[in-house]
């Protein structure tokens, strides 16, 4: 039995509405980019919603052409026979709000002046990209989300939907989130930031689109990848070895962890929009669960479903005391939740590097959800 979902094609719709955002601006048309796999059951009551994580998009699962090298950023998950089955749910994901990769953002044409958004654009809170999302979940018909999951921004995804639409979500797994961003996170952001700023082709967000910030953006990928990966990872992958190419003594010699970076850093800016890595950016700073609720307390009250948390030992941007304060407050309110501590030496990619140490759990806790 093949364990793909095939070709699969990235989807569009345009919602000729406005979004209220968290800032008090709105947004709109809204346009979403999203992909299905599998089928929905006779009472619709089989979907699960994927979340993709800072640069993801909708292409979780499958390829989009026969020719594709990869496939879909969460292809271990999703298909015949695997944790998120299409053979049993029918799954959904869509790029968020904010994003170059299909849906509205800093690179969508701004239907009042007819060019580019560019800083124009509202800021967006991972909330506002939620209810951008539920537009789409009611066009589907979608009465109810069977789990709503996700990782690091995915999983912030997750625990919105389970607050702001309590009636509508039946169960919610976050997976290496945390219930607000932390100082540190926000300091590796801004020295990000400052990274793309700093690139005199940035020209405060007007760049041309052939002509990006190409040195600034690598730079800023490759600040952000050093917090994705772990102390012990990096040991294992490189070591302190040299680079083969490079003289020891040569002043611009390079190690290969240095090499490693560059060379993913500067292929980051030929498939991602500068301005929207901003954006998504500021989001992540900006999360926080308690936002225009009293406390974290009173925030997680509203969530009626159960829940299944994940963090992993060696995670340092999202470390596993963060997704604890969450679990104890859902803990001391009595509502259903369970937590696995994942030992794991990938840091913050853990999720996606080694799947298989804990996707068996998420099976189990998606086959026995009441039907």
């Amino acid at each position: 039995m093949s364990t793909s979902v095939g070709i699969v094609t990235t989807e569009s719709i345009t919602f000729d509405t406005e979004l209220q955002l968290e800032s008090g601006r709105v947004l709109g048309p809204i346009t979403l980019a999203y992909e299905t796999y599998g089928r929905l059951n006779a009472a619709r009551s089989n979907a699960i919603l994927v979340c993709h994580a800072w640069t993801g998009d909708a292409h979780a699962a499958g390829r989009n052409h026969s020719e594709d090298r990869k496939p879909g950023w969460w292809d271990d998950m999703i298909g015949p026979g695997k944790v998120l089955d299409t053979e049993r749910y029918f799954v959904l994901c869509s790029n968020v709000i904010g994003s170059c990769k299909g849906s509205t953002g800093p690179t969508s044409l701004n239907p009042r002046t007819g060019r580019p958004y560019r800083l124009s654009f509202p800021v967006v809170m991972v909330r506002d990209m939620v209810r951008a999302q539920k537009l789409l979940v009611d066009h589907l018909g979608l009465p109810s989300l069977l789990s709503v999951i996700g990782g690091s921004m995915g999983a912030m995804q997750a625990v919105e939907w389970s607050i702001l639409y309590p009636e509508q979500v039946r169960s919610i797994i976050p997976i290496a989130g945390t219930a607000r961003t932390s100082p540190l996170a926000i300091a590796l952001n801004a020295v990000a930031r400052q990274a793309i700023f700093n690139d005199p082709l940035w020209k405060k967000g007007n760049y041309r689109p052939e002509h990006p910030p190409t040195d600034g953006l690598a730079l800023a990928r490759a600040i952000g990848h050093i917090s994705f990966l772990s102390d012990t990872s990096m040991q294992m992958k490189f070591g302190r070895r040299f680079s083969a190419r490079d003289g020891q003594f040569d002043f611009f010699g390079k190690f290969e962890i240095e090499r490693y970076l560059e060379y993913n850093g500067y292929n980051f800016p030929a498939r991602f929009d500068t301005n929207s890595f901003l954006y998504l950016a500021k989001a992540l700073d900006l999360y926080d669960t308690a936002w225009n609720f009293d406390s974290l307390e009173e925030a997680l009250a509203r969530m009626q479903c159960p829940s299944l948390w994940f963090a992993f030992t060696s995670d340092w941007l999202y470390p596993p005391y963060q997704t604890e304060e969450a679990v104890r407050c859902l803990e001391k309110l009595g509502k259903p939740v369970r937590y696995h501590l994942i030992d794991s030496d990938y840091g913050h990619d853990s999720f996606l590097v080694e799947p298989e140490k804990f996707t068996h759990l998420i099976r189990d806790f998606l086959t026995k959800l009441p039907g």
